[in-house]
């Protein structure tokens, strides 16, 4: 197998070619989000019902993230994500012909396994692998791979849907997925050469004591933040359409709405990943987890279509760094062999939660008739997860700081 070197012109080129894949692949997070006004007239189901979907994408992402994490150690990650690719264009062509809404929504699992999981975990991992001087901004840049799918694929999907319908919708998704992701997938055959055990953050990363808490309560405390954290996220991501929608701005505005918020995250992203090369994770994820707490309750007032469109942008623009900096924490604390197998139950936490939120969101809507307390629930979830990183932060000013992670962290 070819090599190149890390921090390399090739390194950039690799990174390019993750984004991309990313943002195809990343399409089935947003096509339920757009179709479900739709879906939920075609099927006779409540909003609670129709957010299903959503949450099978985000349950398959989740388990799908941590098999194949585990096989693309063994087998490299080449093989696994042209599978994937094949998998996932199969799994949009079968729900779009799905005659019954349960079988309609299983297929988002497999969209979720196949398409979400396999272009977020693996390529946020192997390019963490690429970059040493400037990990956070390269990790950022492709973890913005999914808000560049979510600007872009809500314009495109729900003018297909008003057009075509949402059945025709999927076959072009997965059309489109296969013969785009198989071809980008070639420029990711090499593998890196290079010291890339000195990272911003990283040091001596290694030792199981970091914080003075073990390894296993590390990751559980993570993995609750996470939770947390995405469970608030998901709120207006996956319910904006809707709201739209009930409010009588119909699902083309709402899908705008969505757009802008995911566009804006692409801002978002890539300052908290320049910040996070500066402050290191916990303290970059303590600044954005409070500002998207924030950008949270300025929802509840909003109420007209200006309102929603500005609070919109500010929810992306103040929420989009956290995520990344997990994938960086992990990089900070654990030893590099360890770190695709500790990311992956972390990112399996963030996923459950923004499922959660999506399904628990529909479900107070459907008892309550309005969005308000599916809010205060979803800030309720955004301030224990400060509440967590509080805790990480304050044991980490009790333990001894390497000097090796500082000199790093400022280079």
């Amino acid at each position: 197998m070819k090599t190149a070197h890390i921090d390399s012109p090739y390194a950039w080129l690799r990174l390019a070619a993750a984004l991309g894949l990313a943002t195809v692949g990343g399409a089935g997070m947003y096509v339920g989000m757009v179709a479900l006004p739709a879906y939920q007239v075609d099927f006779a189901i409540s909003r609670g019902t129709a957010a299903v979907p959503f949450t099978m994408v985000m349950l398959g992402f989740a388990v799908g993230g941590i098999i194949i994490g585990r096989v693309v150690d063994r087998y490299g990650l080449v093989a696994p994500m042209a599978v994937s690719a094949v998998a996932v264009a199969l799994s949009y062509l079968l729900a779009a012909r799905a005659q019954g809404f349960w079988m309609f929504a299983a297929m988002h699992a497999l969209i979720g396994a196949f398409g979400c999981a396999a272009v977020f975990t693996p390529l946020v991992a192997d390019i963490s692998k690429w970059f040493t001087r400037r990990r956070g901004l390269a990790v950022a840049i492709c973890a913005c791979g999914s808000y560049v799918a979510g600007a872009i694929w809500p314009l495109i999907i729900n003018p297909m849907i008003e057009t075509a319908g949402w059945r025709h919708t999927y076959s072009m998704l997965g059309i489109a997925s296969v013969t785009i992701m198989l071809p980008l997938m070639l420029m990711l055959r090499r593998r890196p050469v290079g010291n890339a055990h000195t990272v911003a953050g990283g040091g001596s990363a290694g030792s199981p004591q970091t914080l003075g808490i073990s390894p296993a309560k590390l990751v559980a405390l993570l993995s609750l933040a996470g939770f947390g954290c995405c469970a608030a996220m998901a709120v207006p991501q996956v319910h904006l359409v809707s709201i739209c929608g009930d409010r009588g701005y119909g699902a083309a505005r709402g899908a705008e709405m969505l757009s802008l918020m995911l566009g804006s995250g692409i801002i978002s992203r890539l300052a908290f990943g320049w910040i996070s090369d500066r402050i290191g994770g916990l303290r970059t994820i303590l600044v954005a987890s409070s500002m998207q707490c924030l950008a949270l309750l300025m929802f509840l007032p909003a109420d007209t279509l200006a309102s929603l469109y500005i609070v919109s942008v500010l929810f992306g623009l103040l929420q989009g760094g956290i995520v990344p900096c997990y994938v960086l924490i992990i990089r900070e604390y654990f030893p590099e062999a360890q770190a695709a197998s500790r990311l992956g139950v972390v990112i399996f936490a963030s996923l459950g939660g923004m499922a959660f939120g999506g399904w628990v969101s529909g479900v107070i809507f459907d008892f309550t008739g309005a969005y308000t307390t599916a809010f205060i629930n979803g800030i309720g979830w955004n301030l224990m997860n400060i509440s967590v990183v509080l805790f990480l932060l304050s044991r980490a000013r009790l333990t001894p700081v390497d000097s090796s992670i500082a000199v790093a962290a400022r280079s």
